[in-house]
């Protein structure tokens, strides 16, 4: 998915700087984004208060929203390099089309993974018909020096492992959780899960103590690690955890990101992760007027113009403000 925002800011982030090193529990408020007519989502990463979690850069979470008379989502084609994107549906499908001429729709708790690296652009849309309901997430996986130059390839996995436990069904989305490996290719230590957990719940789930990590509330009421986390916020856990205490008051829906602490600083702008300013006003360039990132084909509609670089010096802030 695409950051439409037309103010897009320019950031640094990344870096072990200030990577909390002991569990804490610091709950993040969201930004709501208008994307296209009819979607509203809730920015979680980056935020004013932390910008990663792991090699996790971006996360917006969406609906559930009623689109039964809607178009639902509808993004144009858009650039990205220097990221993986994660498509990660509760309700509906999204039909995605790339400039290597993937045409894959994607549906509730199925995995659609595209790795940018240098350079791709793709489309999102609700198909026609398209169910009544769409809720889901789109996250972004920062990709580290070794891997950001990598061909770009776009993968769909309809069948995830998963980890279990009485009121529990932890879907392994990408990386790995308690020795269970996603299928998904990742490029640093990573995980991210989808957490299915029934009415009266009580669970511990086993982590990495190396690893940060953050739960994003989806759906229902639960409470992590004590905290009630309501649908569209995000708890951020620091390091230094064996495992995370879960309970459910009704079903609820979360998703656990974790990783180990990123080491690069990153500048992040609109839809591009790259390690300079120069380097990210290159890559807009070459969007706007150049082939560097492919065409996709099928779309009904043109493609997103970039906006304007603002024209600001970068300050590397590490992974806060």
């Amino acid at each position: 998915m695409s950051n439409l925002d037309r103010q897009a800011a320019l950031s640094v982030c990344g870096g072990r700087g200030f990577v909390v090193a002991e569990p804490v529990r610091e709950l993040l408020t969201p930004r709501h984004v208008r994307l296209g007519e009819s979607t509203e989502v809730r920015r979680l990463l980056p935020n004013l208060g932390r910008r990663m979690v792991g090699a996790w850069a971006f996360v917006d979470h969406y609906g559930p929203d009623g689109i039964a008379d809607e178009p639902g989502m509808q993004v144009p084609p858009h650039p990205h390099m220097g990221l993986q994107t994660v498509s990660w549906l509760h309700e509906g499908e999204v039909l995605h089309r790339d400039s290597l001429g993937s045409l894959q729709q994607i549906r509730p708790r199925e995995l659609g993974l595209m790795t940018s690296g240098r350079a791709i652009s793709h489309s999102e849309e609700s198909p026609k018909p398209h169910a009544g309901f769409l809720h889901g997430a789109q996250l972004w996986v920062a990709l580290p020096a070794s891997d950001r130059h990598v061909e770009p390839h776009f993968e769909h996995h309809a069948d995830l492992p998963a980890v279990t436990a009485r009121g529990l069904t932890a879907t392994v989305i990408l990386g790995e959780l308690d020795g269970v490996p996603s299928p998904g290719t990742a490029y640093t230590p990573i995980v991210g899960a989808d957490l299915a957990l029934t009415a009266g719940a009580e669970a511990r789930l086993p982590l990495d103590p190396d690893f940060e990590y953050a739960v994003l509330s989806m759906s229902g009421e639960a409470e992590v690690d004590g905290v009630p986390v309501l649908p569209g916020s995000m708890l951020y856990l620091g390091c230094g955890r064996t495992e995370l205490p879960l309970r459910a008051a009704s079903d609820a829906g979360l998703m656990l990101l974790g990783g180990e602490p990123f080491e690069e600083e990153l500048v992040m702008w609109w839809n591009f992760v790259g390690r300079s300013h120069e380097e990210i006003e290159q890559a807009r360039q070459d969007w706007m007027a150049g082939p560097r990132f492919g065409e996709v084909k099928g779309y009904d509609g043109g493609r997103l113009p970039a906006p304007e670089l603002p024209p600001v010096a970068l300050k590397p802030r590490g992974r806060v403000r």
